[in-house]
C-alpha cells in the first residue's frame, strides 16, 4: 500500500514537473546575458547568434488575414542595465521612405518598427519606442481610455537606436535603459508587442495577431515574455533638467515691450522601479507645439489635448476619470490664467495591481487672478482579470501665500471598468460628486456605457446624467454652461445624454481592387434638459470605400434637431439666433489619397442647412515630402454661412507647416495660421537643436496680426536646457 502511494506521489511530481517545463517552454523569454552592445544596427556582436529569434509576424493592414509575406525576426536580451532589441525586416527592395527626421513624429507614414512594453502586464498603460529607417527616435506612452487605447509622444527618455540598410534587409538595433522603465521584480512578465511599418506597400505587420477592428496599440493583445533575472529594482535614478528662457514680447497695440528672464528646474526620481516622483519649479513650456486652430460652429468649447511633459507620464490615471465631454480633471486648466510656481507628481505602482497618482501644483497670482493650489489623488485597483476600479479626489483652492482660503471646488468619484475574456466587451460605470460652498444639491454625475466589438461589426450604448451644480473647476464639462448671446449671461443647466452607435464594415481580402467597404457607421446623441424635454438630437451617418492602396472615398451626413433655449450668435456680428426649434443637416463627400506617396492629399465638400439658413463648406489637405530634407503641409477650410436677415459670413482657416531637416538633431519648423473666426494671423518659427540627448536649444520667433494683416504683437525667445542623468 505504501509502495503504491509512493508511486502515485512520484507520478504526480513527474506530471507537475512536465507541466512546469512545458509551460516554461511555451513562454517566450527575455534572457539575461552579461554582454555589451554597440548600437549600430549591424549585429556584429556574438551574443546575437546565441539568442532565440521570434518571427511569424501576422498581417494587420491593409489585410489582417494570415501571416505576413514580408517577415521580420526579433531578438531580445538584457544585461541588468539595458534591454537590447534587434529586428530584421526582410524587405523586397533596398529602397526606404520616411516622413520626418524630427524626434517624436510617429512612424505612420514611414518605414520603421515599434515596440510596446507593458512592464506591469496590467493592460492599463505601456511604453512606446519606435525608430524609422533613418534612425529617428520616437518614444511615448500608450494609455487606456474609456473606449480603448491611445498614445502620446510627449513622454521622453534617453535611449539608443540605429537603423542600418543591408540591401533588402532593414536592420534595427535599440538599447533601452531598464532604469527608465516602471517594473516590479515580483512580476517578471512583460507584455510585449512588435509592429513593422512598410509605407512603400502601406502595410503594418505585427508579432501577436490582432484584427483591425481593434486599436493598433490594444494592450490586451500583447505577447507575454518572461524576463529572466530581472533586477530587484532599477538603479536609483535622478534626471535633473535646468533651463533658462529669455523672452522678449512687444505689444504693438498697447505700445509696450517686455523682456523676461525665466530659470526653471525639472526633476524626476525613481522612488522605486515602479513609482516615480516628478517635480517642477517655475516651469517653462514654451517649446511645445502650437495648438492647431479650428473653426468652431458649435455653442460649446473645443477640447485641446495636453502637451506639457510634466502632466503626461501615467496621464491615463487622471485623464480617464470621466467620459468624453464630462471629465473632472483637465490638466490644461492648471496654469492657464496664472503662472505655475511649482508642481509635484507621484505616480505609478505601489503594488503589482495597485496604481496611485498624486498631483499638487501651486500657481502664482496674476493681475486680478488669485493664486491657486490644485491637487488630485487617484487610486486604481485591478480587482481581477476583468474588473478595474478607480477612486479619485480633486481639489482647487485659493491661496494667500501659505494659507488656504475658503474659495474651493472639490470633486470626488469612483469608476468601474470591465473587459471580457474574449476582448469583445468593454463596460464602464462612473459616479461623481462635486462640492462647493453653499451648493449641496444637483451636484452629481453618473454614466453607464457598454461597447461590443468584433471583426467588421461593433455597437455601443451609454447614458449619462450631469447635475447643474456638478462644477469641475479643473475639469472639462463645456455643455453645463450655456451662453445667452442676447442677454450676455451664462446659465448653468444640467442634462441627461443618451448615446447609441453601430458600424458594419466588410473586408475583401481576395479582391485586387477593394480593401473594405464601410456600409454603415451610425451614431445618435440625445440631450434632455432638467425637465426631461428633448433639447438636442444629433444623428451621424457615414459610409466609405477603401481601395487596396488604402485610398478612400466617403460620405458623411449629419442631422440636427435643436430646441434652442438661449440666444446664439455664430457669425460673431452681434446678431443672435432667437430661441426656437431648428432642424438642419449637411452632406459631405470626400476623397483621401493613398498615404505612401510623396504627394498626399485629402479633399472634401459639404452642402446643407445651418439653423435657419444655409451652409456651404469645403476643405483641402496637401502634403509634399522632400525627404529626408523637408516636409511641407497645407490645410485649408472654409465655411460659408447665410443666416438671411442675421447676415452672411465666410470663415477661412488656413494652416501651413514647413519643416526643414538638417539632420536627426537639428530642424527648423514654421507654422503659419490664418483664422478669420478668431481674427488672427499668426506666424511661429522655431529652430530646434538637440545638442545632447533630450538637451535642447530653441530659438522661437512669433508674429501676430489680425485678419486684415495689421500687426498686433511679436516676440522672440531663446531657451536652453540641459538634462543630467544620474
Amino acid at each position: 500500500m505504501k509502495q503504491k502511494a509512493s508511486k502515485i506521489r512520484i507520478a504526480i511530481l513527474l506530471m507537475l514537473q512536465f507541466i512546469a517545463i512545458s509551460t516554461s517552454a511555451q513562454t517566450p523569454t527575455i534572457t539575461y546575458v552579461e554582454a555589451q552592445i554597440e548600437v549600430d544596427g549591424k549585429f556584429n556582436e556574438d551574443v546575437w547568434n546565441t539568442l532565440n529569434s521570434h518571427s511569424g509576424f501576422y498581417n494587420y493592414a491593409p489585410t489582417d488575414v494570415g501571416l505576413a509575406k514580408n517577415q521580420s525576426s526579433v531578438k531580445m536580451f538584457h544585461n541588468g542595465e539595458y534591454l537590447y532589441v534587434s529586428l530584421t525586416y526582410y524587405d523586397t527592395t533596398s529602397d526606404t521612405q520616411v516622413s520626418s527626421l524630427k524626434r517624436d513624429v510617429p512612424i505612420g507614414i514611414s518605414d520603421g518598427f515599434v515596440i510596446i512594453l507593458d512592464t506591469q502586464n496590467q493592460e492599463q498603460n505601456a511604453y512606446y519606442f519606435s525608430v524609422n529607417s533613418y534612425s529617428t527616435q520616437i518614444d511615448g506612452i500608450v494609455e487606456r481610455t474609456n473606449e480603448g487605447y491611445d498614445f502620446t509622444t510627449s513622454w521622453n527618455t534617453i535611449w539608443k537606436a540605429k537603423a542600418f540598410s543591408n540591401d533588402n534587409l532593414k536592420q534595427y538595433e535599440i538599447a533601452i535603459p531598464l532604469k527608465s522603465l516602471n517594473f516590479d521584480n515580483n512580476n517578471t512578465i512583460f507584455g510585449v508587442q512588435f509592429y513593422v511599418r512598410d509605407i512603400k506597400t502601406n502595410s503594418w505587420t505585427i508579432l501577436k495577431n490582432v484584427k483591425r477592428n481593434y486599436s493598433l496599440f490594444d494592450l490586451r493583445f500583447t505577447e507575454k515574455f518572461r524576463v529572466e533575472d530581472l533586477p530587484n529594482s532599477s538603479a536609483s535614478r535622478f534626471a535633473i533638467t535646468p533651463s533658462l528662457t529669455v523672452n522678449n514680447q512687444n505689444d504693438v497695440v498697447n505700445n509696450t515691450n517686455e523682456t523676461t528672464i525665466k530659470p526653471s528646474l525639472d526633476v524626476q526620481y525613481n522612488v522605486t522601479s515602479s513609482l516615480k516622483l516628478d517635480a517642477t519649479i517655475n516651469p517653462d513650456f514654451s517649446q511645445i507645439d502650437v495648438d492647431q486652430q479650428v473653426t468652431n460652429l458649435t455653442r460649446f468649447s473645443i477640447f485641446f489635448p495636453e502637451q506639457r511633459n510634466f502632466f503626461l507620464e501615467n496621464a491615463d490615471l487622471f485623464s480617464s476619470l470621466g467620459v468624453e465631454g464630462i471629465n473632472p480633471f483637465y490638466s490644461r486648466r492648471i496654469g492657464a490664467e496664472n503662472p505655475i510656481q511649482f508642481g509635484l507628481k507621484l505616480s505609478g505602482n505601489v503594488l503589482p495591481e495597485t496604481r496611485i497618482g498624486i498631483v499638487n501644483v501651486q500657481t502664482d497670482n496674476e493681475n486680478t487672478n488669485a493664486s491657486q493650489n490644485y491637487g488630485a489623488l487617484v487610486a486604481e485597483q485591478q480587482i481581477n482579470k476583468n474588473f478595474t476600479t478607480t477612486g479619485f479626489l480633486i481639489n482647487r483652492q485659493e491661496t494667500d501665500k501659505l494659507n488656504f482660503k475658503n474659495d474651493y471646488n472639490r470633486v470626488t468619484g469612483i469608476n468601474i471598468n470591465f473587459k471580457s475574456d474574449n476582448n469583445k466587451w468593454i463596460g464602464l460605470a462612473n459616479l461623481g460628486k462635486s462640492f462647493n460652498d453653499n451648493l449641496s444639491d444637483d451636484n452629481s454625475f453618473y454614466n453607464a456605457g457598454i461597447w461590443f466589438n468584433k471583426r467588421g461589426f461593433n455597437w455601443n450604448a451609454a447614458i449619462k446624467n450631469v447635475g447643474k451644480n456638478y462644477i469641475t473647476d479643473v475639469g472639462f464639462t463645456p455643455r453645463l454652461n450655456n451662453y445667452d448671446a442676447i442677454n450676455d449671461v451664462t446659465i448653468r443647466e444640467g442634462y441627461t445624454q443618451t448615446t447609441i452607435g453601430t458600424s458594419y464594415e466588410k473586408f475583401y481580402d481576395n479582391s485586387k481592387t477593394l480593401n473594405s467597404i464601410r456600409y454603415l457607421n451610425y451614431s445618435n446623441d440625445n440631450y434632455f434638459d432638467e425637465s426631461g424635454d428633448l433639447n438636442q438630437s444629433s444623428h451621424f451617418f457615414n459610409g466609405a470605400v477603401f481601395f487596396k492602396d488604402l485610398s478612400s472615398i466617403y460620405y458623411v451626413y449629419t442631422q440636427e434637431y435643436i430646441n434652442l433655449k438661449y440666444g446664439f450668435a455664430p457669425l460673431g456680428n452681434g446678431n443672435a439666433l432667437v430661441p426656437d426649434i431648428y432642424n438642419f443637416g449637411i452632406f459631405k463627400v470626400g476623397y483621401n489619397s493613398a498615404n505612401n506617396q510623396k504627394f498626399r492629399y485629402q479633399l472634401d465638400a459639404q452642402k446643407g442647412s445651418y439653423y435657419g439658413g444655409s451652409r456651404i463648406a469645403a476643405g483641402a489637405y496637401l502634403n509634399y515630402q522632400l525627404l529626408p530634407f523637408a516636409n511641407l503641409q497645407l490645410n485649408y477650410d472654409f465655411n460659408k454661412i447665410d443666416l438671411e436677415s442675421l447676415g452672411k459670413k465666410t470663415f477661412h482657416l488656413t494652416r501651413f507647416t514647413g519643416e526643414v531637416f538638417f539632420n536627426n538633431r537639428l530642424n527648423w519648423t514654421t507654422y503659419v495660421q490664418y483664422n478669420t473666426q478668431s481674427d488672427n494671423f499668426n506666424i511661429n518659427s522655431r529652430l530646434q537643436w538637440e545638442y545632447k540627448p533630450l538637451s535642447y536649444i530653441y530659438l522661437v520667433a512669433s508674429d501676430n496680426y489680425n485678419q486684415d494683416i495689421v500687426r498686433k504683437s511679436w516676440g522672440l525667445a531663446v531657451k536652453i536646457n540641459y538634462r543630467f542623468d544620474f
